[in-house]
């Protein structure tokens, strides 16, 4: 802003204090350090840069520069202290300016995400923070391997990250509960993987994983739901991917829809592995590297550091006790299923129930 537009309101006094210290030498007494203060708050609160108002400030002492012998270096001195309480007033107005955005960004996060506010209202806040509710939007988690805070330097380094790519595109990035969270658009397809990729980067790590495009109010909240339920599978099936997509996940909450009967396959299917010798857990993980290789046995003796020989063995002991033979398609189908639910059903560590009788 140039100096003409900054109001002589804020140099209340100003020349008064310099004509007072050129004449005396003394400093400037702590009320007029403090109204100093008070209206550089004034002034970060009416939104004037800081630049141009040090440069008013330094105007207006060269046109009332005082004309006194030996006061030069005094009056420098009172410029110095004026500038410095005007910028610290100017900051502190600033830093607190930012908590209170940060706590409206949470408490409206919070009342997005549980819906404790009226959906008009919500709508009105939201639109501050770059939102239409009325349009679809998706929402990605990220989870590191420490929490995040706001403000801390991971966030910054991810927002600033999407800022130069994508510019103002109506993205929110926020944290909660000590994860990161990103919500845009649902027909920008490039922000959230770009998201996903910088908080990949940023901590050398950590999992992210994007819900599904959802419409309306109620969309971000259902799309976050999402992106947290694929993460909490991933913990679940032992999935080593860094960024989930709830689209690629949706068989795995049909399949423990019916928790009874998904435990009644896995204890029907897999329950006599559990009289091997070292239980059942060493050939379940059998299994599942056997499947996770795409039943190439090879490779999945590679992955459990198995020879071939031991790893044929492995498979020839499942169907001896299970009667069905991982290499037979018609038992690969059953097999394979009850082997996902025994991972989301944390079998055997977790005893499951009996099956039912009809």
């Amino acid at each position: 802003m140039p100096e003409r537009d900054i109001p002589e309101h804020y140099l209340d006094g100003y020349a008064r204090i310099l004509a007072e210290v050129s004449a005396t030498g003394r400093r400037l007494t702590r009320e007029e350090i403090e109204s100093r203060r008070a209206l550089g708050e004034q002034a970060a609160d009416a939104g004037h840069g800081l630049r141009a108002l040090v440069g008013a400030h330094l105007a207006a002492a060269r046109a009332c520069w005082p004309d006194v012998p030996g006061s030069a270096d005094s009056t420098l001195a009172a410029v110095q202290q004026v500038i410095d309480a005007f910028a610290e007033g100017y900051e502190r107005a600033q830093r607190l300016a930012v908590r209170q955005e940060e706590a409206a960004r949470r408490e409206f996060i919070d009342d997005l995400l549980y819906g404790r506010s009226d959906l008009g209202r919500l709508a009105e806040r939201a639109e501050r923070f770059g939102l239409r509710l009325s349009h679809a939007h998706a929402v990605a988690v990220a989870q590191g391997p420490a929490a995040y805070d706001e403000g801390s330097a991971v966030p910054r380094q991810v927002e600033q990250a999407l800022i130069a790519r994508f510019g103002n595109r109506n993205v929110l990035l926020t944290t909660k509960d000590g994860q990161m969270l990103c919500i845009a658009p649902g027909h920008e397809n490039e922000v959230l993987p770009y998201f996903a990729k910088q908080a990949h980067a940023a901590t050398d790590g950590g999992r992210v994983a994007i819900g599904r495009p959802q419409p309306g109010p109620g969309g971000v909240v259902q799309s976050y739901e999402e992106a947290l339920s694929s993460l909490e599978m991933a913990e679940r099936l032992g999935l080593d991917e860094p960024v989930l997509r709830a689209t690629d996940m949706l068989v795995y909450p049909v399949l423990t829809r019916d928790r009874q009967a998904m435990a009644d396959l896995v204890v029907n299917t897999l329950g006599p592995l559990t009289t091997a010798r070292g239980g059942a857990q060493p050939l379940l993980d059998t299994l599942t590297a056997y499947f996770d290789s795409g039943c190439v046995a090879a490779e999945a003796a590679r992955r459990l550091s198995l020879s071939v020989r031991a790893m044929t063995y492995r498979l020839e002991r499942i169907h001896q006790l299970t009667g069905a033979n991982p290499a037979d398609a018609a038992h690969r189908y059953m097999l394979q299923t009850a082997v996902i639910g025994a991972r989301l059903l944390d079998w055997p560590t977790v005893e499951l129930p009996q099956p039912s009788r009809a």
